[in-house]
């Protein structure tokens, strides 16, 4: 059974640059450490929403470890607004 993960949080408007790159990592490395790509999308309305979409993740034990360690490294919490978090959805198919 696969699951999707959604990401949800909301970026700091000084940021918002820095988070589009920072993202593009992040898509980067979980695709080579786990093998799964990553969508974003920006809620429309609400500009500064965003949400990252992981389909088909086999291995969620794997994936969540090497999710965490790559927000960490890439100092993901600097992007966000003060007292924001990431918050995690998932769904199974």
């Amino acid at each position: 059974m696969a699951t999707s993960y959604y990401i949800y949080y909301r970026v700091d408007a000084a940021q918002a640059g820095a988070c589009a790159s920072g993202v593009r990592d992040l898509f980067a490395v979980i695709r080579k450490t786990t093998g799964v790509g990553g969508r974003l999308l920006k809620k429309r309305g609400e500009p500064l929403l965003w949400m990252e979409i992981y389909q088909n993740v086999g291995d969620e034990a794997q994936f969540e470890w090497e999710l965490a360690e790559a927000v960490a490294r890439l100092q993901f919490q600097e992007f966000l607004q003060a007292g924001a978090g990431r918050h995690m959805e998932c769904f199974m198919e």
